[in-house]
């Protein structure tokens, strides 16, 4: 069975790296597959068994990867066609979930049942599930609600609304999240926004379905503990902790729970689930065991253990039931059978048939952070624990446990995540017990039977843990560069070697096997060349230059709401994914948010060398003690490499009528092997200015566009001084300003300049080096999945 499950996960998780998917004609491969694992048990020769298991192996990964495909075929199907993309459709359908307040609105996922537009005559096909954002009208209703914490919909309400859709379109970077897939994974085939001009009608207040009692449940809920909490520091955390909805939960705060390891605390996981049934176990047992009637009914562990698994379901419903909660369920639920069957299941079993049970009801948990996580932290508990002659003392048991943990999850730790906490044993070892043991109890008794004080009480004793916490998160953590797999494959057999029981033979070993994990660096540039990377950040701009010893940001991308920017979400990811942990200068070339958004979260997680800017005064963050203006005139050298700041002068910041956009920091990076240019946002008028400076300057192989393609920018005398062999526009998929503009795009492209876009080519790698032209890399051709569009 172990065999078996472990080939039926290897092969899901095969399917999900391939760019293309598999015709199903493969499924024929099923059969002398199969016919030679039967054939094999007949085998009596030397090694016959070891066949046998690599036939089983074999065939149960041929079985998982056309599974999975099988899967992603038929939900790929259900597509909103491209050309009806950003069109108004009319639709009718109900209010799935429970619907996340955000600042401008709300998002919520909706049921299509009803196509009310038609297309040729004939009903249009779009996608049955999808997800929506609403703003309001001009936004007072949903400010009023926002100020309220209400929503203007309620799951499972029904709704004649007017839309525009879009194809779900991911943000696609190295160490960078995959949004395509994961709306793959959860069926949301599309995402749009309601139209206000042609309104929207509710045509009833609630649809009777179970699915949407439960939402509607979540929602009271959530509601409750707003009030009970209004205006409470960590309100979004209790909010999490109760129904699973983390939206609420500020960046800072998720800093500090990145930096302390306990992240996978703060809202609905594993943990919480399975200590909370086994909580409801142990006071079940407690009173059944007491009552001789009972006893002679059901015995006690049976009992309990039917309480502590209607506990973990009821639980796993008030948060949503989300995927991660699922898989923690169906673990649950496979151990808790095997009891009541009185089945003398072993644990290594029972995992093995919980992971094939979620991988077949989940193909892409395969691919998820907290599958390997969850299962692995399992895995290692059992690896630790199972066997031993005699019970130790409690506290020894547990920090012998939580030891094992953190050195068996470290090689997964720093291949998905890049970093690991140096604090997190000690974090998690008073956070664990209070959090899952007290506070999440306290937090859903007082929502359910609406008594605020509990909920308070909840709230206060969370509050008293964030204090340790908050402590704990000023410590170092550990960040590296994401390690190549064998280096992670060798730490993993170098865990299981240490773990061994004391006194086994050649545990040196294990260090050896595990050195490799911190050794691992992404190779840097020689000196005198570089490397550039421009992220794609959606619509705006970063970009990141490595040379030999120095890494300089320039830009920070947009802030995306209160709660993410890019800095956080996709510039730190890569960064630590490449190695860097430090940047030796940063700079922001003005104060438009798509382009300074993300500088927050990149000051506060990131140690900077210098910063520089062009403007002096922000209200979007604050900026360090230290910082620099740009001035043309600036430059410096790193390793052989040229940095010259062109642009603005000193009289541009004495002029007030000039734009931001116009007060761009420009700058000039040349290489002994090819140059770039930086121009942020110019337009015309600043681009003049650089033209009757010196023109000659501007002359660059590769040219991130101005304004990114603005009909404003890019005029014809700036592209022929620049003169580039190739230009990058940075903009957002279906940017409402629909940059870049034709125009613009035939102008360069009549000036034979080879353009890219990162909507549709993802982050581009730029490697300026010794013995090979220039090249550059699209992100979307160099790691394709078979959920990503085709431009």
């Amino acid at each position: 069975m172990i065999k078996f499950a472990l080939g039926f996960v290897f092969g899901a998780w095969l399917l999900q790296q391939q760019p293309a998917l598999p015709s199903l004609y493969w499924l024929l491969t099923l059969i002398p597959a199969l016919f030679f694992v039967l054939k094999s048990r007949t085998f009596s020769f030397d090694y016959a068994d070891y066949l046998k298991n690599v036939s089983i192996f074999i065939f149960a990964s041929l079985l998982g990867f056309l599974w999975a495909a099988t899967v992603a075929t038929i939900r790929l199907q259900d597509e909103l066609p491209k050309e009806w993309q950003q069109k108004s459709i009319n639709i009718v359908g109900s209010v799935a979930a429970l619907p996340e307040i955000t600042e401008k609105g709300e998002r919520f996922q909706f049921d299509v049942e009803k196509v009310l537009t038609q297309e040729s005559s004939k009903t249009l096909q779009i996608p049955c599930h999808i997800s929506l954002n609403f703003y309001g009208d001009n936004g007072s209703a949903t400010l009023k609600n926002e100020a309220n914490k209400l929503n203007f919909f309620h799951a499972g309400e029904r709704w004649q609304l007017t839309v525009k859709l879009k194809r779900p379109h991911t943000t696609y970077n190295p160490h960078g999240y995959d949004f395509e897939g994961w709306a793959l994974e959860n069926n949301i085939r599309a995402t749009g926004s309601i139209s206000n001009k042609s309104g929207y009608k509710k045509l009833s207040n609630f649809v009777w379905r179970p699915s949407y009692m439960v939402e509607r449940v979540r929602e009271k809920v959530g509601n409750q503990i707003n009030q009970a909490l209004a205006n409470k520091p960590y309100a979004g955390v209790i909010r999490a902790l109760v129904i699973g909805d983390d939206s609420q939960i500020t960046q800072a705060q998720w800093s500090v729970y990145l930096r302390t390891g306990i992240n996978h605390l703060m809202s609905i996981s594993g943990l919480h689930i399975t200590m909370l049934a086994g909580l409801a176990y142990a006071i079940a047992a407690f009173i059944w065991r007491r009552v001789p009637s009972l006893v002679l009914r059901m015995p006690t562990r049976k009992a309990a253990t039917i309480v502590g698994l209607i506990v973990a379901v009821l639980y796993s419903l008030l948060a949503g039931m989300s995927l991660p909660t699922q898989r923690t369920l169906m673990m649950l639920i496979t151990f808790a059978l095997a009891l009541l069957w009185g089945k003398n299941l072993a644990i290594s079993r029972a995992l093995a048939i919980a992971l094939m049970v979620v991988v077949l009801l989940d193909p892409w948990a395969s691919i998820a952070a907290g599958f390997w996580l969850s299962f692995s932290a399992v895995a290692i508990i059992s690896y630790v624990s199972v066997g031993r002659l005699s019970a130790q003392h409690w506290f020894k048991e547990a920090v012998h446990t939580q030891w094992a943990i953190t050195l068996g999850l470290l090689p997964l730790l720093i291949a998905l995540f890049g970093q690991t906490s140096i604090v997190s044993p000690l974090a998690n070892a008073f956070a664990i017990p209070i959090i899952s043991l007290i506070v999440v109890p306290l937090a859903i008794l007082g929502s359910i039977i609406h008594l605020d004080f509990i909920l308070q009480a909840a709230h206060f004793i969370l509050t008293l843990c964030m204090q340790g916490l908050n402590w704990l998160a000023a410590l170092p953590t550990w960040q590296q560069a994401a390690p190549p797999m064998w280096a992670t494959v060798s730490a993993v057999f170098g865990v299981l070697w240490l773990l061994l029981p004391r006194g086994f033979p050649q545990r040196w070993l294990g260090l050896v096997l595990l050195m490799p994990l911190f050794f691992a660096n992404s190779p840097r540039p020689e000196t005198g060349a570089m490397q550039v990377a421009v992220l794609d950040i959606g619509q705006g701009l970063s970009v990141v230059v490595k040379t030999a010893n120095h890494t300089l940001l320039y830009d920070a991308g947009p802030k995306f709401n209160q709660q993410s920017d890019a800095g956080g979400r996709i510039v730190v990811p890569y960064l630590r994914g490449e190695g860097v942990t430090k940047l030796d200068g940063f700079m922001v070339s003005h104060n438009d948010i798509d382009h300074s958004g993300g500088a927050p979260s990149v000051l506060a997680q990131v140690p900077v060398g210098w910063f520089a800017s062009s403007f002096t005064e922000s209200d979007s963050f604050k900026l360090p003690t230290n910082a620099l203006k740009c001035l043309a005139g600036q430059h410096w050298q790193w390793d052989s490499v040229q940095f010259a700041v062109l642009y603005p002068s000193l009289q541009s910041y004495e002029d007030a009528n000039l734009s931001d956009n116009n007060r761009s920091c420009v700058v000039k990076i040349t290489s002994q092997f090819g140059s770039i240019l930086l121009t942020g946002d110019i337009e015309e008028p600043a681009e003049a200015s650089l033209l009757a400076i010196n023109a000659d300057t501007l002359k660059s192989d590769v040219l991130i566009a101005p304004h990114h393609g603005s009909k404003t920018s890019s005029s014809p005398n700036f592209v022929q001084a620049v003169g580039a062999k190739k230009v990058i526009f940075t903009v957002g998929y279906l940017n409402r300003f629909k940059h870049p503009k034709p125009d613009i795009e035939k102008r360069y492209e009549a000036s034979g300049v080879i353009e890219y876009r990162s909507d549709y080519a993802g982050a581009l790698l730029i490697d300026f080096a010794r013995d090979k032209p220039m090249q550059i890399q699209a992100w979307r051709q160099a790691q394709p999945r078979y959920w990503h569009d085709e431009y």
